[in-house]
């Protein structure tokens, strides 16, 4: 998958998982070696119960025979036990890894948790309302983000990818393709100018280019899970 040898690395997700996207951006940017493996979420497999018996979902990533779980977990795993692999995704100076931090959870609760509501196919016209007005006010919340992590430099860690970026970007094409889903420009050059330089940045990455799933083809798998949803809502009514 990457140039670099560390042993017995492996990768337990989707090809679709924004959550997948994350560790195998994280991977990539450090130029670790680890065999993927192709969960069915519609069959899930003994491995991933096995190895995720909490939340049994993906992303799980094995090393030396332990399994962990939860992309940003892994993403802190991955920082911390091959520290001096590629470059570093968190900030030497403890404020500024605290800060980094702070905006991860912010992304999590803020614009990952209403994102997902209004995708399962069973909201009402208002809460997909209430939630698209969530996403947007998250999405203005993280333009200033980017300006004061960034100070003018290219991404939220700097000169190069960080933390935030990495589980920002990992969402990017989910985003993008929400706006086809929903009707809502969220990147929008008008409203959010850094945000919207930053995902043309982002995507242009070589790292991106490898893990981030094709666009059209998250579309087509979105709407086929949004109308599975509806159709499964109104045969149990």
């Amino acid at each position: 998958m990457a140039a670099g040898g560390v042993d017995e690395l492996k990768l337990l997700s989707t090809w679709f998982s924004p959550f997948g996207s994350r560790v195998k951006l994280a991977l990539d940017l450090k130029g670790l070696r680890y065999e993927y493996v192709e969960e069915d979420l519609t069959n899930k497999s003994r491995l991933l119960l096995e190895s995720n018996p909490v939340h049994k979902k993906v992303p799980v990533l094995f090393h030396g025979g332990s399994a962990l779980c939860e992309s940003m977990v892994i993403v802190d795993y991955i920082e911390e036990a091959f520290a001096g692999a590629g470059p570093p995704l968190l900030p030497t100076d403890p404020y500024e890894r605290a800060v980094a931090r702070f905006w991860v959870a912010f992304i999590e609760t803020k614009l990952v948790e209403p994102w997902f509501r209004m995708l399962d196919g069973t909201r009402t016209r208002a809460e997909m309302t209430e939630g698209v007005k969530q996403m947007l006010a998250a999405v203005a919340t993280l333009e200033g983000a980017l300006r004061d992590c960034a100070r003018g430099r290219p991404f939220f860690g700097g000169d190069s990818v960080g933390y935030v970026d990495v589980a920002l970007g990992g969402l990017l094409v989910w985003v993008l393709a929400s706006e086809t889903l929903l009707g809502v420009r969220f990147l929008d050059a008008g409203r959010t100018p850094l945000l919207a330089a930053w995902a043309e940045r982002f995507a242009s990455l070589g790292a991106a280019r490898a893990a981030l799933p094709d666009l059209g083809r998250v579309v087509e798998h979105a709407m086929m899970r949004r109308g599975a949803a509806a159709g499964a809502l109104a045969a149990d009514n």
